[in-house]
């Protein structure tokens, strides 16, 4: 058993707080792959992983029941952030077996791929009103004016909202994905978070009491009237749920329109490539997700004493896999850095696996082809109008804060 190296820190992922290294990680992420695949990171107090094997190993072994109590957060004196464990210990992200079972048996009997199938015509007339929209002025913002509102719109008609409140659901949506996809610090961040929070909740326990309106058919009403084996779920669990999801399913889709939009402008033979062969966008809108992970990376618990790449991992110790990172493994994938739809054997790791394999992965992959066939078809011309481009702060969650072009 190799003794722990010293730590170098040139290779903390706490270097992603570095704007220019936020820009690029993934040189940052070769040089973990090669030098230290299985690393304690004394920054970020926990283990990290990043060579596929490795990945999918951990997020098939190890613990997601990662949340302490809100109880236990009390008695560190951090009571202002207890309203979030309060939430996040009821959401399936957070949750192992037998938890885990229960909770998802009851979504996924209203997340029906039915539900999903049927959303197909509604997301392109979307698509196609927000590209009417811009084409007049020759130029637009894509995240502004398309990747953010685009999932959001579909998000409020997957749940049963009402339209005019996607643009409020998505604000939520952007201050609670801070919370999760950031490791670092932010004494500031908390107050906004918690009161999203609230607002939230607030806003789904009177939908679902139906304090304004009939509950409309939708996924809130699908989750609330579900039931497995005689079990259903609790109104606090149909909202923590709820809110998981409207989160991952807006994050996870603007950041996939975005970064791959990015990608194939940076690359305009590949470019032209899936704009002569439409019939490859499916097998495309994976090797982007692959390419540029829209979750970079996740946490799990050590559940017992483990050896990996020559360390002892032991039980209880927080593990982060990085999934952006496996997924241009050369161990796994050929000539990794190179875009190629006709890839073969794509499994990449952009959703995660096994258990917490991401339930509404196949509303996202629907979405970024109807996105990005409609980008292509629809705006000839299409070229990057900046180079100063700017990635959010949200070091897990991968994504630009505005993404300018022009088009004819």
């Amino acid at each position: 058993m190799a003794s722990l190296p010293a730590v170098d820190p040139s290779l903390s992922l706490y270097r992603l707080l570095d704007p220019a290294v936020l820009a690029d990680p993934y040189l940052l992420y070769g040089r973990l792959r090669e030098e230290a695949p299985v690393v304690w990171d004394p920054y970020l107090h926990c283990w990290v992983v990043t060579r596929y094997d490795d990945v999918l190993r951990v997020l098939k072994d190890f613990s997601a029941d990662r949340t302490p109590s809100p109880e236990f957060m009390r008695a560190l004196g951090l009571g202002e952030i207890e309203p979030l464990a309060a939430v996040m210990v009821k959401q399936m992200l957070f949750l192992d077996a037998p938890a885990h079972t229960h909770l998802r048996k009851l979504c996924s009997a209203a997340f029906t791929s039915r539900r999903v199938e049927v959303l197909e015509d509604e997301i392109a007339a979307i698509a196609d009103e927000l590209i009417d929209r811009v084409r007049p002025a020759g130029a637009m913002d894509v995240i502004r004016d398309f990747a953010e509102p685009l999932p959001a719109i579909v998000t409020a008609h997957l749940l049963g909202m009402p339209r005019a409140d996607h643009q409020q659901l998505k604000a939520w949506s952007a201050d609670f994905a801070q919370m999760l996809g950031n490791f670092q610090h932010n004494p500031g961040g908390v107050a906004r978070v918690v009161k999203s929070l609230a607002d939230m909740t607030a806003y789904f326990r009177s939908a679902i009491r139906q304090e304004t309106r009939p509950l409309a058919d939708g996924l809130v009403k699908a989750l609330v009237e579900a039931e497995v084996d005689g079990a259903r779920l609790s109104e606090d669990e149909v909202i923590a749920n709820i809110i998981v999801t409207m989160v991952g399913g807006q994050e996870t889709t603007t950041n996939l329109i975005g970064n791959g939009l990015l990608t194939l402008l940076r690359q305009p033979a590949k470019m032209a490539e899936l704009k002569a062969r439409p019939e490859v966008m499916g097998s495309a809108v994976e090797e982007l997700l692959r390419y540029e992970t829209p979750s970079q990376h996740t946490g799990r618990i050590c559940h017992t004493d483990t050896v990996m790449g020559g360390h002892v991992i032991p039980k209880g110790a927080a593990v982060m896999a990085v999934m952006a990172a496996a997924n241009r493994d050369p161990r796994r994938f050929a000539d990794p850095d190179a875009l190629d739809f006709d890839r073969a054997d794509n499994r990449h790791l952009a959703f995660g696996w096994a258990a917490h394999f991401c339930f509404g992965a196949p509303l996202a992959r629907m979405e970024g082809r109807i996105a990005f066939r409609a980008l292509l078809d629809r705006l000839p011309g299409l070229a990057l109008a900046s180079e100063k481009l700017v990635w959010r702060d949200n070091l897990g969650l991968r994504g630009l804060t505005a993404l300018p072009v022009s088009f004819a």
